[in-house]
């Protein structure tokens, strides 16, 4: 007699969510739960009570609102990391002050954030319902070595994400060193989405100096938050960064970040490279969006383009980089371990379409090797 079959259920994945609002707390938790898979398992209505609560619940990931009373998000993250690491996703809201509390928390180990126009009458409540449910997904799958990272770091008081001085791993480098100088480039092109921002902290705060080429951004961000990126980076950087304006040169030195809602294209009149935002094209998912980018700069830049895939949900860019290997560019993808959420990077590693696939903290030394 056969045995019959078995069929495990997936394990539950238990979520706090800690906001001073009830409605956000009732929305969060609506959307989260559409998921069968996925349980709140508990709230708090400050910093100080949620760390309370996760500390006892012991959940596989917290929501957090920034601002709330008694203890705010940014100083109940840093206990949680510091005491009772799990990922952390910040519920932010919309405007310049919102959007600098979450760059510095993610640069205290934050792993996302969560825009608070989110409403469910919003025309957009299923598409940032899907989002949500995936990242969690997709952070959770990963919560072992995102909070090993963070342990590392807390250990070494690096909490800030600073590079390290080794690599965290070992990585593939394919292309001698010769070949790589033999490769002329003009332009870096780098995409990103989630867990961006601190990667590229890492990268654009050691490159050199004298980077001889601009570099162009196109990381996946609400308005409101790309130009206090761009300010964040400057203030770490050697290079000169900002966020683009329409019809700027793009000169050796100089990284340009596309404001969010609105896509980088790359041009050359007159002979110059030129950036170009728009809204179109405006059926995309993503605004910015990597792909437009990418496409543009094979267009213009062709074989002299040097491109570079990181962190990120989703694929987002692969066909953006295969249009770049058509015309003779390279190609650099963050490595495995070191990615918040490894699915733009592994779309592009498993095309076949990455030259280097190196850990975050090595990434500016492959950029510089061209050069």
């Amino acid at each position: 007699m056969r045995e019959p079959t078995v069929v495990l259920e997936p394990k539950q994945i238990k979520v706090v969510v800690i906001d001073d609002s009830a409605f956000m707390r009732k929305a969060i938790s609506m959307m989260i739960e559409s998921d069968p898979n996925i349980k709140v398992v508990g709230t708090a209505t400050n910093g100080e009570d949620g760390i309370e609560v996760v500390r006892k619940l012991q959940p596989d990931l917290v929501t957090m609102d920034v601002e709330m009373p008694r203890m705010d998000g940014l100083t109940a993250l840093r206990h949680i990391m510091t005491s009772n690491p799990v990922p952390v996703m910040m519920v932010s809201s919309i405007t310049t002050e919102g959007a600098e509390a979450t760059l510095e928390a993610l640069e205290l180990g934050a792993v996302d954030f969560i825009p608070k126009q989110m409403s469910y009458v919003s025309l957009d409540i299923v598409k940032i319902r899907d989002d949500l449910v995936a990242k969690i997904r997709n952070i959770v799958s990963r919560k072992h070595v995102l909070m090993a990272r963070i342990k590392q770091q807390v250990r070494f008081s690096q909490i800030t994400r600073q590079p390290q001085s080794k690599p965290v791993t070992d990585y593939t480098r394919t292309g001698s060193l010769l070949q790589k100088k033999n490769h002329r480039i003009e332009l870096v092109a780098i995409g990103s989405s989630t867990g961006g921002p601190p990667a590229l902290n890492s990268v654009i705060s050691q490159l050199p100096q004298n980077l001889p080429v601009g570099i162009v951004i196109a990381q996946h961000m609400p308005p409101m938050f790309t130009k206090p990126l761009a300010e964040r980076l400057n203030s770490i950087s050697r290079l000169s960064v900002r966020e683009a304006e329409n019809g700027e040169p793009i000169e050796p030195g100089t990284v340009l970040i596309s404001p969010g809602g609105k896509h980088l294209l790359v041009r050359r009149p007159g002979g110059r490279l030129r950036v170009t935002v728009s809204t179109e094209p405006s059926d995309t998912l993503y605004k910015p969006c990597v792909d437009v980018m990418f496409n543009s700069v094979a267009e213009t830049c062709g074989k002299t383009t040097l491109a570079v895939v990181l962190t990120g949900m989703g694929s987002n860019g692969v066909k953006g980089a295969q249009s770049i290997k058509a015309k003779g560019g390279a190609l650099i993808a963050q490595d495995e371990a070191t990615c918040v959420v490894y699915g733009m990077p592994r779309a592009v590693i498993e095309a076949k379409l990455a030259d280097q696939i190196a850990p975050i903290d090595n990434i500016a030394s492959e950029i510089a090797s061209y050069f």
